[in-house]
């Protein structure tokens, strides 16, 4: 969610933003770190195409090992695979526990017990940790209309951070989810919006209350809080330690392994600072059994939101390393760049070539030593990635590139070190159903389908009924392949050290052609992407990587030889190879 755009925005999407808890609009990839939307990059001077036999003859670049994740150290928070769930959204398995109102496509059922039917669906997508929308309650106001209950929904204006909102479930379902989750090897992570919310804030369990403002702080300046909303106000330690108390309470009394972080630019590191602690402290009292039968504490990882350029999650989020605020943050530059590159970014812009993901990397120069960016594809406030690809006119479900294209984003993201986060549906290549132009502002709210909630459609979840009393869900084909596929990739993860957690070395980009070596000690693979439609031919000198023991491709598990110094390789259009060496 985001604020900081709406100084920006037409009036019509003003409104329906601050009714809707969206996120800003339009690309990080140029102007990056000035929190302003940038225009489209004019188009770069074409890069010659892949030849018909490429040859390399050396790594076009050198080591990159100084972020947390890049060191080739197993760390827990570096290996994590995160499954998005947007509550309201995503399965009615509870039809006492109802909105039955919001913003996206979905009928707005989405409840605890809906999550807790789907646990072994998520686990067998091959993710480790579960991060749920905000789930604490929002109290209707006498009077109010349907846009702030529509708000209310999203959960990201609670009026009480200490009671899970009835219309999701109850305190013994949250508790009976997490243990559930925890007995299947997987992490649950609260979503912490703490520096707004609605106007009707309780205080804590010991009497606390933030000092509120209506002067709110978005990631470049200052906004007014909207209709029934208020802002938090972080001069004065009543705040602070307000927020002490409700990372504490749902550490030790529900087991939650961490947090997400809203518009965590509301924030000052200082305060981070102080958050970071206690959670780290909470995480320490608190112990569980996890599904390896270890007694273990709570992970304590916290991500930020901060939806802008490198410059500012580094100045909001992480802050200096002489000074840590937060550890990890989500990586919006690298999501822009991988979906300009594969697809179009929602203002139209991308179809770019390869060498554009040369980009994602440059700009982690900016942030700090201790940083630990997570990479996703789409969230509740983006636009899914199959519907920028008809967007684009790239490709329809009915094309195989379709399916090749998500296959070739999520396999960047298999090699990119460091957490990630698949949101629900991205890995059976949903789309929105006759969406994929952008909708007028004037009239997108009402009917679901504005670019910054759009995403928030009906779950499709295999042998669960995503609605209650309904039939369980089934995959085709095409679904069925895309997610195995996916729980390959991450399994890679688990068992090769090197893409999760080992140094990046760039080998080789041109218009189509993209490669990648990751080393965690002895563990060592190439990422090869063939982005074009033609299948590449690649002349790879042993020398380029000090290697002649031969290559061996970890998803097909067929061998390359060296012969004569050099390695042939072949990659198909639109797909990528994992070689190991």
């Amino acid at each position: 969610m985001r604020s900081s755009f709406l100084k920006r925005k037409p009036l019509a999407l003003l409104l329906a933003c601050l009714l809707t808890a969206c996120g800003g609009g339009g690309s990080s990839g140029s102007g990056a770190g000035t929190g302003v939307t940038p225009a489209p990059t004019p188009t770069p001077t074409p890069v010659p195409p892949v030849d018909s036999s490429i040859a390399i003859t050396s790594a076009a670049g050198s080591v990159e090992n100084r972020l947390a994740c890049n060191k080739g150290a197993v760390v827990a928070e570096c290996g994590l695979r995160i499954y998005q769930v947007m509550v309201e959204s995503f399965v009615d398995g509870n039809p006492s526990a109802d909105y039955n109102a919001g913003y996206g496509t979905s009928q707005h059922k989405g409840d605890l017990q809906g999550i807790i039917n789907s646990l072994d669906y998520i686990k067998s997508t091959g993710s480790n940790a579960l991060w749920l929308t905000p789930v604490f309650e929002s109290t209707p106001k006498a009077g109010q209309d349907i846009w702030t209950t529509r708000l209310d929904a999203t959960g990201y204006f609670t009026s009480n951070y200490f009671n899970i909102d009835p219309k999701f479930g109850t305190l013994a379902q949250a508790k009976t989810l997490v243990a559930e989750a925890h007995k299947r090897g997987i992490y649950v992570f609260f979503d912490g919006v703490f520096g707004h919310h609605k106007d009707n804030l309780a205080p804590s369990p010991t009497g606390k209350l933030p000092v509120t403002t209506s002067t709110c702080l978005s990631d470049s300046g200052t906004y007014k809080a909207g209709s029934n909303q208020q802002c938090d106000d972080y001069s004065s330690t009543a705040t602070v330690d307000f927020y002490k108390e409700v990372v504490r309470y749902w550490i030790t009394q529900v087991g939650i392994d961490g947090w997400r972080l809203d518009q965590a630019y509301q924030i000052p590191t200082s305060a981070w600072q102080t958050l970071r602690a206690e959670v780290k402290s909470a995480s320490q009292a608190v112990t569980y059994t996890n599904a390896a039968g270890t007694s273990v504490n709570p992970l304590g990882y916290m991500v930020a939101e901060v939806w802008s350029g490198e410059s500012t999650i580094q100045s909001k989020a992480y802050g200096p390393t002489s000074s840590p605020a937060l550890a990890s943050a989500f990586d919006f530059p690298a999501r822009y760049r991988v979906v300009q590159t594969l697809a179009v970014e929602e203002s139209g812009y991308g179809k770019q070539p390869a060498t554009k993901l040369k980009e994602v990397f440059s700009t982690h120069s900016v942030y700090a030593d201790h940083a630990m960016p997570n990479l996703m594809l789409t969230n509740h406030d983006l636009v899914r990635f199959g519907d920028l690809l008809q967007r684009g006119g790239i490709a329809e479900p009915t094309n195989d590139a379709y399916w090749a294209r998500h296959k070739l984003a999520f396999s960047f993201m298999a090699a990119y070190s460091g957490p990630v986060t698949l949101y629900y549906g991205d890995e059976i290549g949903q789309e929105v159903a006759n969406f994929s132009t952008q909708q007028s502002s004037n009239t997108c709210a009402a009917a679901g389908l504005c670019d910054d909630h759009v995403s928030r459609s009906p779950a499709l979840v295999e042998g669960v009924a995503t609605s209650f009393g309904g039939a369980v869900g089934v995959l085709n084909a095409r679904q069925a392949d895309l997610k195995a596929y996916v729980a390959k990739l991450w399994a890679l993860r688990d068992a090769n050290p090197a893409l999760a957690y080992g140094s990046r070395t760039h080998v080789y980009a041109d218009s189509t052609l993209y490669v990648d070596r990751k080393d965690a000690g002895s563990n060592r693979v190439l990422l090869i992407m063939n982005t074009g439609t033609s299948a590449a031919s690649i002349k790879l000198d042993t020398a380029a990587i000090g290697a002649d023991t031969g290559l061996t491709d970890l998803v097909a598990g067929d061998s390359i030889a060296a012969a004569s110094g050099s390695y042939a390789i072949t990659v198909p259009a639109l797909s990528a190879r994992f070689l190991k060496f």
